[in-house]
This record gives C-alpha cells, sequence and structure tokens, in this order.
C-alpha cells in the first residue's frame, strides 16, 4: 500500500436489518451480562454526532446501546444525529422517551438525501451549525464523532475551539463508497470527491485525541500510512452484540420443533444459515456454489435465508447453479423471531466481497451467531476473519472462491460442526460482548479527557 493518500490505483504523483436493539431491556438499565457495568468512570460532558439516524435500525444497534451504557456511568450525553424525515415521523417518540429515561438529550435534524453530493454539504454545514449552538449552551469537553460525515465537526471544534474529539471512523468511508459502487471514479466530480475525503481522512486521524476502529487489521494498515509528527491512538472496538437476546439457552425444544414442522425441515438436516440481507457486499453466486459442492458429502443439506430480500433473486441465482428450489428455505424474521430460528443451523456461512475497503469491516452477523454457539464458514482477508480465527476455534475459512478450496473446507466440517456450543459463545462473549465495547469506550472517554479531568477536580 502506498503512503495514506489513496487507494494503490488512484495515487496521483504526490461500510444489519437484524440488529435493533433491545428496548425492553435498554429502559430496564440492562443490556447484556458482563462485569463492571455500574463502576463510575470519570464523567464528562460530551456531544455524539452520528450522520446515521437513532431511528434507523443501525441507530438503534450500534448507537443507542453504547451511549445507554456510557451514561449508566455518568457521561453527560447530548446526541446530535440526522434523521431521514419517514423513520423519524414513525419512530421519534419511542427513540425519544428511550433516549430521555437514561438522561441522554436528543437534538435530531433531518437527512437530506437529494441532490447527490449537495445534499451531503447541506447536512454538514447544518450538524456544524447545530453542534456549535450546542456548544455555546453546554460547553462540551469532548465530541465522540461516529464516521466521517460528523468527523468534520469534530475537526471544526478541535481547530475553533480546542475541544478534544474521538474519530470513530467505523470503516475506510471513501474506499467503501468507491468499492460499493456508489462513486464511479471515471466520473471526475466523483473522483474529486473521493480524493477530498482521503484529504480530509488524513486531518481527521492526525487532529483526533483518539480513534476507534472496528478491525485489528484496519489499525494495522493505517498504522503503515505515512503520518507525520504524531503517535496515532488506535482502538479496536467491532460491532457488538446483544448477548443476552442472541442467547440459545432462551429457545425452547418446542419452539424449534414448532419451527421445523413450520418450515419443512427435519431435525436430521444439514442447514447451513445465512442471515440478514444479501445487498451490495455479500456474494450471492460463490455462496451457492459452495453450497453445490457441500450437497455433494451432506445429501440432507439444505440452504435457509433468513432475509428481508425478495426471494426472486436467490431462487434465480440458485437456479443457475443448479440448486432444486426444494434445497432452499426462505423467510423474513422480526428480530424476536431471528434467534429461535438460527438455533436451527447447523452452521453460518458468509462470503464478502474482499476488496481493499472490507479490511475495516465488521460483520455483526457473525457475532450473531457466534452467540448462538453456531460454527460459520466464512472467507478470509475480510475485516479481523484471519486474527478471529487465529484467536478463537469458530470454524472455517476460504481462502479463495474455487472448488479445491470448497471440497478443503468442506472435509474438514466435521471437526467444524463438532465444536461446542459454549466455546463458541465464549468467543462471542470475549470479543463482541456490548458490555466489552462499553468498557472499552470508557476508557477511550478517560483517556481523551485525563487532563481536563485532573483540572476539574473529577479524579
Amino acid at each position: 500500500m502506498p503512503p495514506h493518500s489513496a487507494r494503490p490505483e488512484l495515487v496521483e504523483g504526490s461500510r444489519d436489518l437484524f440488529s435493533p436493539f433491545d428496548f425492553a431491556a435498554l429502559r430496564s438499565g440492562c443490556t447484556d451480562s458482563g462485569p463492571g457495568m455500574l463502576t463510575m468512570s470519570k464523567p464528562c460532558r460530551l456531544l455524539y454526532v452520528s450522520y446515521d439516524g437513532m431511528t434507523d435500525s443501525l441507530g438503534q444497534s450500534q448507537v443507542i446501546p453504547y451511549l445507554v451504557g456510557l451514561a449508566a456511568h455518568g457521561h453527560q450525553i447530548h446526541l446530535l444525529s440526522c434523521e431521514k424525515p419517514e423513520r423519524f415521523q414513525k419512530s421519534e417518540g419511542e427513540i425519544r422517551n428511550l433516549l430521555a429515561s437514561h438522561n441522554i438529550i436528543w437534538h435530531p435534524i433531518a437527512y437530506h438525501k437529494r441532490p447527490p453530493i449537495l445534499s451531503t454539504v447541506w447536512d454538514i454545514d447544518r450538524l456544524k451549525r447545530a453542534a456549535i449552538s450546542l456548544h455555546h449552551q453546554h460547553a462540551f469537553e469532548l465530541l465522540h464523532c461516529r464516521s466521517y460525515i460528523a468527523a468534520m465537526v469534530g475537526l471544526l471544534f478541535k481547530q475553533r475551539f480546542g475541544v478534544r474529539f474521538i474519530f470513530d471512523m467505523r470503516g475506510f468511508y471513501a474506499d467503501e463508497r468507491v468499492d460499493g459502487g456508489l462513486w464511479k471514479l471515471n466520473n471526475p466530480i466523483y473522483r474529486a470527491v473521493y480524493h477530498y475525503f482521503k484529504a480530509r481522512e488524513r486531518e481527521f486521524l492526525l487532529a483526533a485525541d483518539q480513534i476507534v476502529t472496528l478491525t485489528h487489521l484496519a489499525r494495522e494498515e493505517i498504522l503503515r500510512w505515512a503520518l507525520p509528527g504524531k503517535t496515532l491512538q488506535i482502538e479496536v472496538i467491532p460491532c457488538c452484540v446483544d448477548l443476552d437476546h442472541f442467547s440459545r439457552a432462551k429457545v425452547t425444544t418446542k419452539q424449534q420443533q414448532t419451527l421445523r414442522a413450520s418450515l419443512g425441515l427435519n431435525a436430521d438436516d444439514f442447514v447451513v444459515t445465512y442471515l440478514g440481507s444479501i445487498g451490495t457486499w455479500y456474494m450471492l453466486p460463490e455462496m451457492l456454489q459452495f453450497f453445490v459442492a457441500l450437497t455433494q458429502h451432506q445429501p440432507r443439506a439444505k440452504f435457509f435465508f433468513i432475509t428481508p430480500d425478495d426471494p426472486t433473486q436467490i431462487l434465480e441465482t440458485a437456479a443457475r447453479a443448479g440448486i432444486a428450489a426444494d434445497r432452499l428455505i426462505i423467510v423474513a424474521a422480526t428480530r424476536s423471531e431471528v434467534p429461535p430460528l438460527l438455533s436451527l443451523s447447523t452452521i453460518g456461512l458468509f462470503f464478502i466481497k474482499p476488496t481493499y475497503s472490507k479490511m475495516a469491516s465488521s460483520p455483526t452477523k457473525l457475532g450473531e451467531l457466534l452467540s448462538m454457539g453456531i460454527p460459520v464458514v466464512m472467507n478470509a482477508n475480510v475485516g479481523d476473519s484471519k486474527w478471529i480465527h487465529q484467536h478463537f476455534d469458530i470454524g472455517e475459512t476460504v481462502d479463495g472462491f474455487t472448488q479445491a478450496e470448497y471440497q478443503r473446507v468442506i472435509a474438514n466440517l466435521e471437526k467444524v460442526v463438532a465444536l461446542s456450543p459454549t466455546s463458541l459463545r465464549h468467543a462471542a462473549e470475549a470479543y463482541f460482548s456490548l458490555s466489552r465495547g462499553v468498557d472499552l469506550y470508557r476508557g477511550i472517554y478517560d483517556s481523551a479527557t485525563e487532563p481536563l479531568v485532573e483540572q476539574q477536580g473529577f479524579a
């Protein structure tokens, strides 16, 4: 990889539907089990900025649970987010009441989708104006900025007011937009936008007091970039999971029997499960090719899709791969229905396009499957898949999408299926636990504000 400026091909001479959080648990102050949840941390007054809305499932699964945990430790949290009007109209009351019940003060503004680029510029300006107005009222000690759009606000505050800021970068935003086909680089406008955000990325990293990324692989990549004059403080916090909700212990034998009967499954079927939307990143043809290879060894194999997607795409792609429709089970499910359905699985399967930006990806479905005690077959070169497999025995990874590689993995599946569900859940507890994520953020807050804490007598 060349110096930080851009992807290898762009040097020019110089990113789940099934994870909205458990509102009942949050209202009771209980998230997932884990030690230290009520130990007080050094409190600070902070503004959390998110371009993702709290009325979106992503905000409900990957923002609110952390903030609830952090507020329980005494942090005074103001939350500034961009909300999609239709979702805001539907869910504002529920989200506002939830946040208020945990003393989190919410400042929603409207998200704009069109026209492309200009709408984002407009939203950035409104985020900055709203944040400045709130700062004049509350004198924030810290800005916690989720991803790159929000970090524009953090950078402004650091430069204008000297306020500490956390760059919670999540993934490689600009590269994800290119790899996902959203920014076509043969378009000079999108090419300019790409280079603009890569330049801002460098500024965010150099200005931030603390940096959070989702994967160890992304951390290693950033540390290889030529960023002079500063030792970067980077913490790895993957997308965490509600372990209490995704628990095999809460699924009864009767539930499983009823579900099998309704789905046409037998107890001795070899059930391969895919969870979530197919979307831009997941490799449906390759997953189906793996399944075809598996059926040569497992004549009772069934491919079980738990997805909100239209079944037509799956059925048509499967037909082209020579898979009969009776080998497939495709269901949509509510959040409460997902754990019992997952409990029918023999293995989980997902392949993600191994693009450059995906080294910074943390698939929530991995934690959800492991939390249910289900072993996983996934591909290498995505996020921390290699790192996780080195530290935890959770299944198998394919190193390429070839028949030879599929046969190698399939030959090892007897050992994979024999993995203890308890040990798989322990891996989820060790790596994907929400309480662990909250504790890591607490440490980041303490580190980012330590001199301020000493000056104000909180120590």
